[in-house]
């Protein structure tokens, strides 16, 4: 068995299920709410993160889509609002989470990855959740294009 698989079987058990619901009920609320939907994508995105965190890594669309709108001033409005209306209470869900998982030995793994997506569920938009050797692989190209920039 693979140790990512292992790890998200644990999550689960730990309380990654009541996160990835919290997920799925931005999701679902966002989608109903036509003045939110912009949100859908990136609540889904976070949902898929919540439920398998292990293997997977989250990654700006600036990366992916460099012309995107979501990239720009607009995306950055869109979190402001997201915010407001449910970046608080998932951002402590998780929190809560994390901490109760670090509590016991073998929930530290989990916990941690629940911080990490607590600091995203405060400003979600513009993330898009990719295989982790695809994320690690755009993120060294793009710092090597920046360093080549400034040589």
């Amino acid at each position: 068995m693979n140790l990512s698989l292992i790890l998200n079987i644990l999550n689960f058990v730990l309380g990654g299920f009541a996160t990835t619901l919290g997920w799925l009920f931005a999701t679902l609320m966002s989608a109903v709410l036509i003045v939110t939907l912009p949100y859908t994508r990136s609540c889904w995105e976070i949902c898929k993160m919540s439920l398998i965190p292990f293997g997977n890594d989250l990654i700006h669309v600036k990366y992916l889509e460099p012309k995107s709108a979501v990239g720009n001033s607009l995306g950055s409005l869109l979190n402001v609002v997201w915010f407001i209306l449910f970046g608080w209470w998932l951002f402590l869900a998780h929190v809560f989470c994390g901490i109760s998982q670090c509590l016991t030995i073998i929930g530290i793994p989990t916990g941690l990855a629940n911080f990490h997506i607590a600091r995203i569920a405060l400003f979600p938009v513009g993330q898009r959740v990719i295989p982790k050797e695809m994320a690690d692989l755009i993120r060294r190209q793009a710092a090597e294009k920046h360093q080549r920039f400034y040589q």
